[in-house]
This record gives structure tokens, C-alpha cells and sequence, in this order.
């Protein structure tokens, strides 16, 4: 069914959520644009956890082979102490047809992605950015840094944690610091690393997850109190250090990092816009309206989910009202799911350091549970 609303729209953002939502805005028969800011496409980051729930969304717009055949598919983690101890297997709850975890390289997956946005010719404006939004009769008026200006039946935010189209509709927010720091690096994968792996040491988590047959990453949270400027010619020198304490694999791979300009570090931030995500005919979705901590691996995920979500309702021929309205009703309640639940693994890790944590909380079965829930079919029938 053709969109008598929406036909023309404008893509503020070319991350995961930005080139998905491009492509998946197509197979529903309408023509999208995208504004990049960047002059020249820098993918940010390592590596990626895909769950099935992000797999699932993929294979929407005939992507989820394709990830699966350049990443690196595997049944869960397996667990040890800080100094190398086994403790066990933990198997990640799956959807039929899927693996528990893909795991793939940032860079590959943005290629997969915007491969499959040059085959529908859809127009990317690199080094372009949106100046000012204003709501008119037929749509929204949109004024680029370039001075064009051109008029949209719908604009979409996703354009990050730091969007500017949330600050031009909602005005800034306050992100809360988690006390948390994320740490990334690249290296070769052993040949008997089958599964992920992560490390619970005193003061720090570490983790090894495996990209493709050759290559995996290097995953450490650690305490930053205060959320300290580090210098970016001894992150390398930093890591090292904040791996000190772990032996096995781990100390193995701390061997490994060499080289500043190779890690990637970030402190954590999460934020969670309250409801309604949009204004007019303006939408937030991924990071811009929710933005969470990695401990369940769902960050890309949700942001995928948001716009095959939204271009699945844009097949029903709703008013633009309507259209967000649903879009909301099957959204918000999802993505608070993991920003909240993340914000309490990165409490009780916290706690756990501190040595403040409590006994009778089992972690293990809280990430279950929560990934349970994910795998449930979010493409459910609109109550119209």
C-alpha cells in the first residue's frame, strides 16, 4: 500500500540506525535522503555484539545472512574469575534460526549497510547537517549548513547520543555519567577461542569477542570516577595498566596492546528521552532518544529495531500523527526495558567492586531474563 502521507523523507544521521532505516524506508516504497556530517565516513569503535534480536530486525530488509557470513557466529560466553578460573558456560537465549551471538566488526557491519543503500541509489550529503527544522503546513521546512532548504513529510534524528535534531526539538538534556569506562582493542583471534569469554576481576570486567575467524576485541569496563580527560597518547599505557589485575587470556591479550591510536575508549553515558520521541513531524530514534550502557549488548540493536519498526507502520497508510503515535506504543516501553536494566548491571558491577553488593542478587539470570524478553517478536500487529 502506497503512503499517501509520507513520501519524502529526510534521514539526519548515516550510523547503524540512519542506513537501516534508508533501506528499510525503500522496501516500503519510500524515498529517503541522508545528511551526514562527517566529510568522509569514520566508523567509530571495534567490534559488536548482535543478538537475535538485532539479527531478527536485519533479516527484515535482507541483511542478517550477509552479518552472519562476515562476522563470526557463537552459542554464548564463557566465565572466569579475574585470575583465570572457569567458572561456566552461559548459553544466550536465541530465536529459532539464529545464533545466540554474531559477532562483527563496526566497520564491516557499516559496510554491509551502506553497500546496501548505494544498490537503491539513495542520496547521502556528506560533510551536510541540518541548521534549522520548522513545522509548515505540509511538512518540515529544513534549512542545511550548506543554506539549501527543502521541505520533508518526515525528518528522522539519527544522528546519535549528542543529536542535534533532539536539541533543536526537545533543547539539551542532562546524559548521566555511569562512573563507568569502556575500553576497545582489536586483536588477533587464537584459534581455539570458541566462544566469547569475560573476566570478573576486583576492579575492572574484561572481555574477549570474537569478530570473524581472524580477528576479535578486547572488552574492558572499568571504574572512571569523575569521569576523568585522559590522554589519548597513553591509552594504551592506561589499559595496560587497568588490566594489571587478570591472568589467563587476558593477560595474554594485555600483551597485545601496543599502540594508543588503536584504542578505544569511552566513558559511559545513558540517557532516556520521556515520551512522545517526536514533535510534529520530527522523530528521534536510536541513540538520540535512548541511549544506554553496553552491558546487554542491545544498544545497535534497539536503534535497528526502532526503524524497521517504524517503517513496517508506514505500510499501514496512517496520518503522520497516527503513524507516531503507534510508533511509540510498540517503542518506548522496549527500549526503557534495556536502558534501564542496563543502568542496574552498571550499579550492581559498581557495587561488586566497592564490595558493597548484595548476596541474594543473581546477575546471571537477570541478563537472561532480559534477553528473553528481546527475543520476543517486536513486529506485533497495529491495534487500529
Amino acid at each position: 500500500m502506497t503512503n499517501q502521507y509520507v513520501k519524502k523523507v529526510l534521514i539526519v544521521g548515516g550510523g547503524i540506525s540512519g542506513l537501516t532505516a534508508a533501506i528499510a524506508f525503500k522496501k516500503a516504497g519510500i524515498e529517503a535522503e541522508i545528511v551526514e556530517k562527517e566529510k568522509e565516513w569514520n566508523v567509530y569503535g571495534v567490534g559488536i555484539i548482535q543478538p537475535p534480536n538485532a539479527l531478527r530486525a536485519l533479516n527484515e530488509i535482507g541483511l542478517a545472512d550477509e552479518c552472519i557470513k562476515q562476522g563470526t557466529p557463537y552459542s554464548g560466553f564463557d566465565y572466569y574469575t579475574g585470575d583465570g578460573h572457569f567458572l561456566y558456560h552461559g548459553v544466550s537465549p536465541t530465536v529459532e534460526g539464529y545464533p545466540g551471538v554474531n559477532g562483527i566488526s563496526r566497520r564491516k557491519l557499516h559496510y554491509i549497510l551502506l553497500e546496501s543503500v548505494q544498490k537503491i541509489k539513495t542520496k547521502i550529503h556528506m560533510g551536510t547537517t541540518i541548521s534549522t527544522l520548522k513545522q509548515v503546513a505540509n511538512g518540515v521546512s529544513v534549512e542545511l549548513n550548506n543554506g539549501t532548504s527543502q521541505t520533508y513529510d518526515l525528518v528522522i534524528g539519527a544522528d546519535g547520543s549528542n543529536s542535534k535534531v533532539r536539541e533543536l526539538i526537545v533543547g539539551s538534556i542532562d546524559q548521566q555519567y555511569s562512573g563507568q569506562g569502556v575500553w576497545r582493542y582489536t586483536l588477533s583471534r587464537p584459534k581455539d577461542l570458541e566462544n566469547g569469554i569475560f573476566y570478573y576481576g576486583k576492579k575492572a570486567k574484561a572481555g574477549l569477542v570474537p569478530m570473524s575467524d581472524r580477528e576479535m576485541y578486547l572488552l574492558v569496563t572499568t571504574y572512571e570516577p569523575g569521569n576523568p580527560k585522559l590522554p589519548a597518547d597513553q591509552l594504551h599505557v592506561l589499559l595496560r595498566e587497568r588490566l594489571a589485575e587478570f591472568g589467563g587470556a587476558i593477560a595474554e591479550a594485555a600483551k597485545q596492546v601496543t599502540n594508543a591510536n588503536e584504542v578505544v575508549y569511552r566513558p559511559i553515558f545513558t540517557h532516556l528521552i520521556p515520551s512522545p520521541w517526536y514533535k510534529g513531524n520530527v522523530l528521534l530514534v536510536g541513540d538520540a532518544a535512548h541511549g544506554t550502557a553496553p552491558h546487554l549488548g542491545q544498544g545497535a540493536s534497539i536503534a535497528i529495531e526502532d526503524v524497521i519498526v517504524l517503517a513496517d507502520i508506514l505500510k499501514h497508510n496512517l496520518s503522520i500523527s497516527e503513524t507516531l503515535k503507534a510508533f511509540m506504543e510498540k517503542r518506548f516501553e522496549r527500549c526503557k526495558l534495556i536502558v534501564k536494566n542496563s543502568d542496574q548491571l552498571v550499579e550492581w558491577e559498581l557495587q561488586t567492586w566497592n564490595s558493597e553488593m548484595k548476596s541474594d542478587v543473581n546477575i546471571g539470570m537477570y541478563v537472561k531474563e532480559t534477553l528473553e524478553k528481546m527475543n520476543e517478536p517486536f513486529l506485533t500487529e497495529l491495534n487500529l
